[in-house]
């Protein structure tokens, strides 16, 4: 069970979830062997008309959790192409709502939030989705530096209106069935919440490297295939697209793990967050070094391949 916050026991003190199953919004949650987490999430999603647990085969008690809980469990298996599994549910689920809301398992709606959540859908204006910001828990505590927050991810969508990038012309970015760094493109104007959602995605230092170790397989795919698809890189545009647009930059910058390691815990002032925040920032320069290696791992191999035979028919 994930540590409780003080800003998550305030809220839950200070203002209530909406009356259970009384907003109309469709909730997706991906999982695969969640069983650490599942429970918390849906505690936290309990006020939602429908929740959609998308399971990819759990070998754990996830899916027995999520059905005593009420959600709705459905199983999906990737045949290596596209759809993955998000844009696949957006795409698939008998959603009976006109509002879509993608949580992971790791993160928690705190009540705040969900009554925002409530308010907004009922009078949204000509908006077709909405940014949610996220705090990010590692070893139990908020990282409120490090370049770690805001944190804004489109989450909340009208149905129909807006879907997951595709970046790379293959599916398979050796990073999963799952939309890792991929965000939403939504088909019309957008706005955002006030309130933050809690994303504990770093409970551990074994959970950070095990990700960081898929997601450096994506980053370095990306970048060794130079692909432009999805988000535009734009340092004037939205928060995401500046962060596009800076990443596109430092991916030309030499020492780059060490660069990361300034720029969170210096520049981002990381050392405000005290030892956690050391920490989280020799991470990440250990998952810049992650990225590096293994992009010059596919220039390595995809040298080799275009090199002939050594020294058969040649004089």
């Amino acid at each position: 069970m994930a540590p409780t916050l003080e800003s998550e026991s305030t809220a839950a003190g200070d203002t209530a979830f909406p009356a259970e199953r009384s907003v109309p919004v469709s909730v997706v949650v991906p999982v695969k062997n969640e069983s650490a987490n599942i429970r918390d999430c849906l505690e936290h999603l309990r006020w939602a008309r429908e929740v959609f647990v998308v399971d990819s085969a759990s070998t754990d008690d996830t899916c027995d959790i999520a059905t005593s809980m009420g959600a709705a469990v459905v199983q999906f298996k990737w045949d290596g192409r596209y759809p993955k599994k998000k844009n696949w549910a957006i795409e698939n689920l008998p959603f009976t709502t006109d509002w879509i809301l993608i949580v992971d398992a790791d993160e928690h709606i705190v009540p705040e939030l969900a009554q925002e959540i409530a308010q907004t859908i009922a009078a949204p204006g000509d908006k077709a989705g909405f940014y949610i910001n996220r705090k990010f828990i590692f070893l139990g505590s908020w990282i409120r530096h490090c370049g770690y927050y805001p944190s804004w991810n489109l989450r909340l969508l009208r149905r129909g209106r807006g879907r997951y990038e595709r970046i790379s012309d293959s599916a398979d970015t050796r990073s999963g069935d799952n939309e890792v760094h991929e965000h939403v493109i939504c088909e019309g104007p957008t706005g955002s919440l006030r309130h933050d959602m809690l994303h504990y995605a770093f409970p551990t230092i074994d959970v950070f490297m095990e990700k960081h170790n898929r997601y450096s397989n994506w980053e370095a795919l990306v970048q060794y295939e130079n692909l432009r698809g999805g988000l535009p890189r734009n340092f004037f545009g939205h928060e995401l697209e500046r962060r596009r647009f800076m990443k596109s930059v430092a991916s030309k910058l030499p020492f780059r793990p060490t660069l990361r390691f300034i720029y969170a815990y210096c520049l981002r002032a990381g050392f405000l967050d005290g030892r956690r925040g050391f920490t989280f920032c020799r991470l990440l320069a250990a998952y810049e070094f992650l990225c590096v290696a293994k992009l010059n791992e596919l220039r390595w191999k995809g040298g080799r391949k275009s090199k002939p035979a050594s020294g058969k028919g040649h004089s």
